[in-house]
């Protein structure tokens, strides 16, 4: 069978057991990704309570702790993307999974129990070996998805094993309430606060380990998937390994019959050209793609890390005084409203997506989610001084709180996901993983910067706090977010081109470019959406 055809086979496939178990084996890799990296805000209070005691852990370490695995994952991405073409997918995707595990362990074990400059240079180093792991899934699990999908279904099958993320931040969650309650009433019984402290350094370790519990899971399963079809036949260039390798996983029809009844797609610009990475060629063809593409995840990750990773900062969510509350009850907090922010926004976002990819298109979605988070944004931070206001803070704190789940509805009902789709779908196949890697990191990137802008921005300063008050800087800091969004709005209506409906390699061609991509959506298109979705 001609690679054409065999890529013509895929594109028209019939959805199959094997598509599923394809999202299970790549979500789980975003599930556990989404744990590891966000089960260290509750975490990061245990070690405030454990190791700092009456001191609260400063600007500077939070930083480093929420940025560490993140500039991990930035450079996971870049190196295992560029590996992912030049190696194959299958090759270095056990390898990512490996890393996670053991890195999981190793946080863990993280050495000492005393000094708390030995355990927290421990754990921020393997924390940045654990995000080497994260980043490196990101575009292995997106390009194996959209390399084994039909183009019909593409988008679908893309955001649920996206949508993974979310069940990722709720089992993040669950285990650290889970794990709090049990250590805190067994603690009950403990007369020694020399051996409660003990306790609750097993606890921490313990919250940290169970994330490499589902990448174990799925080891096996993930060693045993063949390589795609399409770097087979494109990148290796052996069509006919292409054609076993696929019927051994897709139930497709006989050559002979392939040959008659499938369209010849339209030659890739991957088997007929050599022009190399990062040449003139290269940017003349795809330079906008991946400005694009890079920038939109930049944007969204500032917007989107932040407003996890600090949500309790954000939402200033415990009123009891700190004489009545201990370790486990801050992390359990902490714990409990990324739980409620997940059921209640998160994972409904995902699955909005998953539903709407392929019937409204990845441009409009990704336009509607910036559009709508920048109003609520604005809508939370110009009057928020009213919301923390005395006579106000009880009814107006029940507002806020909606209008900021709102914020993690349209992230992932928008560009959180969209920018994870659209990288696997606009590259050549020899360039793919290496394009997405990049996406990613210009994501990870965003991520610390306004994870790192938010601590530094909101921190509390006791000797201007008359002056610049912390209800006026994180004020700013809100409005600032909602430019953001209306900077990802910008770029994704002048530069972000659709990639519903079409082949991986109707999407690549320089004629697809310049003459053939569909205008981008109007006003009107982009509230008839938001319109059918909120009837949804």
């Amino acid at each position: 069978m001609p690679a054409p055809r065999v890529l013509s086979a895929l594109d028209v496939a019939r959805i199959q057991l094997y598509h599923f178990k394809a999202i299970i084996i790549a979500g789980m890799s975003l599930f556990t990704d989404a744990y590891d990296l966000f089960c260290i805000a509750p975490v990061l209070k245990m070690l405030g309570e454990i190791y700092y005691h009456e001191d609260s852990i400063g600007t500077p370490i939070l930083s480093i702790f929420y940025a560490i695995a993140l500039l991990g994952a930035a450079l996971g991405q870049l190196l295992v993307g560029y590996l992912g073409d030049r190696l194959g997918r299958r090759r270095v995707y056990g390898l990512c999974l490996m890393i996670m595990i053991l890195s999981s362990f190793g946080c863990g074990f993280s050495v000492c129990t005393s000094r708390r400059s030995c355990v927290m240079a421990s754990l921020g180093f393997f924390r940045f070996i654990l995000g080497l792991g994260i980043g490196g899934d990101y575009p292995l699990s997106a390009t194996i998805m959209s390399e084994f999908a039909n183009k019909k279904t593409r988008g679908t099958f893309i955001s649920a094993v996206f949508s993974m993320q979310g069940l990722g931040i709720l089992m993040s969650s669950t285990v650290t309430m889970a794990v709090c309650a049990a250590f805190k009433s067994a603690g009950k019984v403990t007369s020694s606060e020399k051996t409660r402290a003990a306790e609750a350094d097993i606890a921490w370790r313990l919250i940290l380990m169970i994330g490499a519990i589902p990448a174990a899971l799925t080891f096996y399963w993930r060693m045993r998937m063949p390589e795609t079809a399409r770097y087979t036949a494109l990148v290796e260039n052996d069509a006919l390994k292409a054609e076993k390798d696929m019927q051994k996983v897709l139930s497709i029809s006989k050559p002979s019959e392939l040959e008659e009844n499938l369209p010849q797609p339209p030659p890739s610009s991957s088997s007929t050209s050599s022009y190399k990475l990062f040449s003139r060629r290269f940017f003349s063809l795809h330079g906008r793609d991946l400005f694009a593409a890079s920038a939109n995840w930049f944007l969204v990750d500032v917007v989107f890390y932040t407003s996890n990773l600090l949500l309790s900062q954000i939402l200033n969510l415990s009123n009891k005084p700190t004489s009545s509350t201990n370790v486990y009850d801050t992390a359990f907090e902490v714990a409990k409203v990324a739980a409620i922010v997940a059921v209640c926004s998160t994972i409904p976002g995902y699955w909005f997506t998953v539903y709407f990819i392929d019937r409204v298109g990845r441009v409009k979605i990704q336009i509607m989610g910036f559009f709508c988070m920048a109003v609520v944004y604005l809508a939370a931070g110009i009057p928020y001084s009213w919301y923390q206001s005395d006579h106000n803070k009880k009814s107006s704190n029940k507002v806020f709180v909606i209008m900021y789940g709102l914020i993690f509805f349209f992230s992932n009902f928008g560009p959180n996901t969209t920018t994870f789709i659209i990288p696997a779908e606009l590259f050549p196949t020899r360039f793919r993983s290496t394009c997405h890697g990049i996406s990613g990191a210009s994501g990870k990137l965003g991520a610390i910067v306004g994870t790192v802008g938010f601590l530094w921005g909101t921190k509390r300063d006791e000797e201007h706090k008359d002056i610049f008050p912390d209800v006026k800087r994180v004020r700013i800091a809100f409005i600032i977010l909602g430019g953001v969004c209306i900077a990802g709005v910008l770029v994704t209506y002048f530069f972000t081109r659709e990639t519903m409906g079409r082949s991986l390699e109707e999407n690549e061609e320089d004629d697809f470019c310049t003459s053939s991509a569909p205008d981008s959506p109007s006003a009107s298109e982009i509230t008839s959406v938001t319109t059918q979705a909120i009837v949804f």
